[in-house]
């Protein structure tokens, strides 16, 4: 292989609130947590990328956070949050949208501008690569940018995924179904 040659790797793209850490559940609906303080990376987490990264795929956290175009949330917090998620998990990247809807931008899930994003940056193989969300959102995306879909259902008051490859509660779940299943 020379020098300039990519090697093309499987991604499991994350969603980060409700998948990578807690989500603040009022009503049944699913929120950001909005400080620090609230910012908890949920159990089995940081062994199950551990394992994903072990067998050979890119870790890609891509995450909608239009709490910062609506004024509810900073930048300073949002960067603290990732540099945490950086620091304690093996990450190789971390794409996030600060739009709302009415931006009507590409990189905003269901759009799959963030995964297309860092396919394109990352060498990823998209059809063999996952998409792991606790919304209808993050699972439309994974199907629109053409990889496989894993939706941690959270039994959130709203909308539900149309479709999707499997179901699970958590994403340790979801790592041991990838690790069993993925590559066939």
């Amino acid at each position: 292989m020379g020098v300039h040659e990519a090697v093309i790797r499987p991604a499991v793209f994350l969603d980060r609130d409700g998948v990578i850490n807690a989500a603040v559940v009022r009503d049944g609906k699913p929120y950001p947590p909005p400080d620090m303080s609230a910012f908890e990376i949920l159990p089995g987490v940081a062994a199950a990328l551990t394992d994903l990264r072990g067998a050979g795929y890119a870790l890609v956290v891509v995450t909608n956070q239009p709490d910062l175009a609506r004024g509810k949330q900073t930048r300073e917090v949002l960067d603290a949050m990732h540099a945490r998620l950086r620091s304690e998990l093996p990450l190789d990247a971390i794409y996030m949208c600060p739009h709302d809807d009415t931006a009507q931008c590409a990189c905003r899930k269901p759009a799959p501008g963030m995964l297309l994003d860092a396919a394109r940056d990352l060498d990823l193989d998209v059809p063999a690569s996952f998409m792991v969300g606790d919304r209808w959102r993050d699972i439309d995306a994974g199907i629109a940018a053409g990889c496989r879909t894993i939706f941690i259902n959270r039994h959130y008051a709203e909308r539900q995924p149309a479709r999707f490859d499997v179901e699970v509660g958590s994403l340790p779940e979801a790592a041991a179904w990838i690790l069993a299943k993925g590559r066939t």
